[in-house]
């Protein structure tokens, strides 16, 4: 055997230069430095804009491309529902995720920012905002320095419910998705949860009595119930801040909404994922929007499916924002934990 490499090294160095040494000599190709850029799509005839994060690269590489969708209520392409709540969601998945070489698209949604309503009196449906982030998940899968087979969706919270959505209404499915502490029950199940949970408490607080909160989550129970048998809903005896959150999820603005969305079951749509997807769900333990105990239905539809990728990612003491617990809403910041779930989601697509 020595003998033989002996004759391999020999004819390597004294014969005509290989073309690995060519290679070696030709220059590289230029690196394209890091670039944000604005982009325009269009969706039911409404156009949209958005912010393409293309890190930097070599020319002609092709990149793993993630489309970012928002959570709920008016959070424009940045995570944000300016000017009083600016925690920047989206806009640091994009700084982390262009770390690890992956562009991404984040996009103004309806009702907020650049792309604003669309001509509509009322908030879209469920279907409507689909359509919107297919369209942008074409956009950034038609971009020239998009890896076809690199294509990916990261949700946060609802956007993580839209997520699984979008997947399953693409042309070209994705190779990946990331939930990141995504909706995983129907929306009037999670809200009668959350507000259950306030509820508790603030009677450990002292801030109310064990039947004043009683009262309220039954209240809340009968409310529901008539919204979804398309009965009036009555919130008088509850509490002005737990009455003023149903009214305005069931007021003329939102109610087509409202009611579209509660019409999906998260671990039905998570039925829908291609077998092979790499999928990564995040909870946080500090989450009181979306707790950790909720998420086994949606992992096992998951599993089901025959996902496959890194599952769920507990991340201790981590909250709905994706902050370390006890972190200003507006900390423009990642906890470590949630960087560690995105980088190791992208990890087969990495630089």
């Amino acid at each position: 055997m020595l003998a033989v490499l002996t004759a391999l090294v020999a004819i390597a160095t004294t014969g005509p230069a290989s073309g690995a040494n060519e290679a070696a000599r030709a220059p590289r190709a230029a690196l394209v430095p890091a670039a944000d850029r604005e982009v325009r799509f269009t969706a039911d005839g409404t156009t949209a804009y958005g912010t393409l994060h293309i890190p930097a690269h070599r020319a002609g590489r092709r990149l793993a491309a993630a489309l970012l969708i928002p959570g709920s209520g008016p959070t424009d392409r940045n995570g944000d529902e300016p000017p009083g709540f600016t925690p920047h969601t989206l806009a640091l998945f994009a700084d982390v995720l262009g770390r690890d070489g992956v562009m991404t698209l984040r996009f103004d949604k309806y009702a907020t920012g650049r792309t604003g309503m669309g001509g509509r009196a009322t908030a879209p449906d469920m279907a409507a905002y689909t359509r919107q982030a297919v369209a942008a998940y074409d956009t950034l899968r038609a971009r020239p320095e998009a890896d076809p087979h690199a294509l990916l969706v990261v949700g946060h919270s609802e956007g993580g419910l839209q997520a699984l959505l979008v997947g399953r209404a693409a042309r070209v499915r994705p190779a990946g998705l990331a939930l990141i502490a995504p909706q995983d029950m129907r929306l009037l199940d999670m809200v009668r949860m959350q507000l259950a949970d306030g509820l508790d408490r603030a009677v450990v607080a002292g801030q109310l009595t064990v039947w004043e909160a009683q009262l309220n989550k039954t209240g809340v129970a009968r409310a529901i119930a008539d919204f979804r048998a398309g009965r009036p809903v009555d919130t008088s005896g509850l509490l002005p801040s737990v009455s003023a959150v149903l009214r305005g999820m069931f007021g003329p603005v939102n109610a087509a909404f409202v009611r579209s969305d509660d019409a999906i079951s998260p671990p039905k749509a998570a039925r829908g994922v291609a077998a092979g997807t790499r999928v990564t769900v995040t909870c946080g333990t500090a989450d009181t929007n979306v707790p950790c105990r909720t998420t086994p239905p949606l992992l096992g539809a998951l599993t089901a499916a025959g996902a496959t990728g890194t599952g769920l990612r507990v991340l201790p003491g981590v909250d709905h924002l994706l902050h370390r617990a006890g972190a200003p809403a507006d900390a423009r910041t990642l906890a470590p934990a949630a960087r560690r779930a995105l980088h190791d989601f992208v990890r087969p697509w990495r630089r």
